[in-house]
Parts: C-alpha cells; sequence; structure tokens
C-alpha cells in the first residue's frame, strides 16, 4: 500500500480559561500551562490561595483532547507528542499569540508565565521563540526542550525557578542532575526549589512567588 501524507491550514477554534478580574488594581498576570491530563479550568484552582485583587490568572488548553480513563467520563489534554512535534509547536505558538492579543494585557504589567509537567516545554519555546519578557520564569516538575540553548534566551532579564519534588515518579536524581544542568546553561538569575513531595502542583510554593 502506497500512502501520502499532506498538509492543509484552517481556522480553528479553542477556548482558555481565567481566575479572578483583571483591572486597574491588578499586579501580576500569571500565564499558566498545565500539564498532559489537565483541562485549565481544573488547573486554576492551584491558584487560587492567590489574591484575587492582586494576581490574574490565564491559563491555556491544551488543543488535543482525550478520555483519560477506561470508562470515558474523565477528559484531559496534550500539548504535544513526537508526531508533528514541529507543526504541532507552530499551532500553539499560534494559539498562544491569540490568546495575548485578546487579553490586550496593560503595559508595565508584572507577567510571571509557569509551566507544569509537560506545561514546561510549551511554556519555554514560547519565551524563546516570540522573545517574550517576563519578571518570573517558573518551571515546575518538567523537561526543558533539547533544542533551546543559551543564545535563545540572551534576550531574558528576569528571573527563573525550577521547582521539583525530590520524590517525583517521573524526575529521579539522574534526571533532575540533567534538568538542573541544563537550567544553569540558559539562566543566570536560577533558583533550584527541591520540596518534600511527588508529581504534584506545590502551591506553597507558588503563593511565596508574589
Amino acid at each position: 500500500m502506497k500512502s501520502t501524507e499532506k498538509e492543509i491550514s484552517y481556522a480553528i477554534t479553542n477556548s482558555y480559561s481565567t481566575l479572578n478580574t483583571l483591572s486597574s488594581s491588578t499586579k501580576n498576570v500569571w500565564f499558566v500551562c498545565h500539564g498532559m491530563g489537565y483541562l485549565s479550568r481544573y488547573f486554576l484552582k492551584y491558584f487560587k490561595g492567590l489574591d484575587t485583587k492582586d494576581n490574574y490568572i490565564i491559563a491555556p488548553q491544551a488543543q488535543s483532547k482525550y478520555y483519560i480513563t477506561s470508562k470515558f467520563k474523565h477528559v484531559g489534554a496534550s500539548w504535544l507528542t513526537r508526531e508533528n512535534t514541529s507543526l504541532e509547536t507552530k499551532n500553539v505558538m499560534t494559539y498562544f499569540d491569540s490568546i495575548f492579543e485578546q487579553e490586550q494585557l496593560p503595559d508595565g504589567i508584572n507577567l510571571i508565565v509557569m509551566g507544569y509537567s509537560q506545561g514546561v516545554s510549551v511554556a519555554m519555546r514560547y519565551l524563546a521563540k516570540r522573545q517574550l519578557q517576563c519578571s518570573h520564569l517558573i518551571l515546575h516538575s518538567g523537561g526543558i526542550p533539547e533544542e533551546l540553548t543559551a543564545h535563545d534566551f540572551k534576550f531574558f532579564s528576569g528571573k527563573t525557578s525550577l521547582i521539583y519534588g525530590i520524590n517525583d515518579e517521573y524526575l529521579n536524581d539522574e534526571r533532575m542532575q540533567r534538568e538542573q544542568s541544563k537550567a544553569q546553561n540558559l539562566f543566570n538569575n536560577l533558583d533550584i526549589i527541591p520540596f518534600e513531595g511527588i508529581h504534584e502542583v506545590n502551591t506553597t510554593i507558588l503563593c511565596n512567588m508574589v
């Protein structure tokens, strides 16, 4: 059988979720990328401990949704796979562009970008490809894309925090040493923050970031 794979371009619609209200009293805007298996509206629960007047949270929604149990009850989503990664990354970048265009963030707002687990890769790629300046880049329990280099973040003047649980079942000691080394090569202003825990969002650390 001889098959041919072709490509087309078409317009799609995707959702995203926000928490709190963007107003003149807002001090911090968080752009937070969830991990695999999440939906953005549920991911927002980890940010409910932040002051509602000071913090506005934007959670983009990974486009590839699937049932995460055999009973077809719960739905999750994934950002990228090894299939057509380059093309899918471009789609994610365009989607993120649309969110920022829609939100019209005020000039001078304190922007915090956070990726959790699989969300680390899309958050970092977006900053690098768009040279998006933010005050704080938070990399929580995820892997740094291999293709990114120090040159990609030469523009970046913000702070970076690398957070991980020391009992994370997906990140053994060897893997975390490798991720720490990559982060140290990419960023000058870097904090490495391990915590007692597994592969989970550490809300206490996040709340202490502002």
